[in-house]
This record gives structure tokens, sequence and C-alpha cells, in this order.
């Protein structure tokens, strides 16, 4: 049996990945931040103040892989944690000054990284290409529900 890893989606979409993440680590470490960042930061521009919870789920990662995450961040300067008003258990996730300053200049670089890369498709051709990737994503979690 033969495999071609240029015809092979899941071969592609991780090299693209790769690609991306390193084209963003390089645009976003002047900002002092690492690309294992960028996804709770942008769950945090959008909504500050939620629970590692509630964070998890908007993520969908691993709570460990989380929480070391929030750790680096909360160090680095980038997050605070506070106690739930409302649960003893719970703490929530608040964007320090730092966190909520570079928020502009990190969505410029991630803009930015989608143009370049995006260059050579026509519009309609990057709508085409960006509704696949949803549709797909959507049918891997599907599968994931039914193991």
């Amino acid at each position: 049996m033969e495999f071609d890893r240029m015809s092979s989606a899941g071969y592609l979409l991780n090299y693209s990945a790769r690609l991306f993440a390193e084209l963003l680590r390089n645009r976003i470490a002047p900002l002092g931040i690492v690309p294992g960042q960028f996804p709770a930061l942008l769950a945090l521009w959008e909504k500050d103040g939620v629970t590692q919870k509630e964070l998890l789920a908007t993520l969908d990662i691993e709570q460990a892989t989380l929480a070391n995450t929030l750790t680096r961040m909360e160090r680095d300067g980038l997050i605070t944690r506070k106690e739930h008003p409302a649960d003893a258990r719970a703490r929530t996730i608040h964007l320090t000054e730092r966190g909520r300053f570079i928020r502009d200049s990190a969505y410029q670089a991630a803009t930015q990284i989608n143009q370049e890369a995006l260059a050579g498709l026509s519009e309609a051709e990057t709508k085409a290409f960006l509704d696949s990737l949803r549709r797909v994503i959507g049918r891997i979690k599907e599968d994931e529900k039914s193991l």
C-alpha cells in the first residue's frame, strides 16, 4: 500500500498549521507572546472574566494544556486570576492591562498572515476554502462524539 502525503488532507492540514504557527510565532514574538497562548487570548479578548472551565469549553483543548498555558500567561503578566463571586471553588480569568494592550497588534499580525497566505486565492476561493475547513472540522468533531 502506498501513501502520498501530498494527497493526504491530514498531512497537508498539519503541515499548513505548522507553517502558520511559525509565521505567527515570528510576528507575535515582539509582543511577548507565543502561538500556544494565542487561542486563550483570542477567547479572552472576546469575553474577559471567564472561568477556566468556560475557557476549556471554548477552546476545546486538554485541561492540563490550558492550565500550563494560563500559568505561563499569568507569569508573563497577561492575565490574573480572581476569586469567583458566586463559586468559592472557581476562579475567573482576567486580562491584565498588558494583555488588553497587545490585542490590536496581535490581531493585525494574524490578519496579515492570513492575507499573505491566502493572497493566491480569489475572494470566492478563500470563502470556499474556509467553508470547507469548517465543514471538515465539524465532521471530525461529530466523529469524536460517536466514538
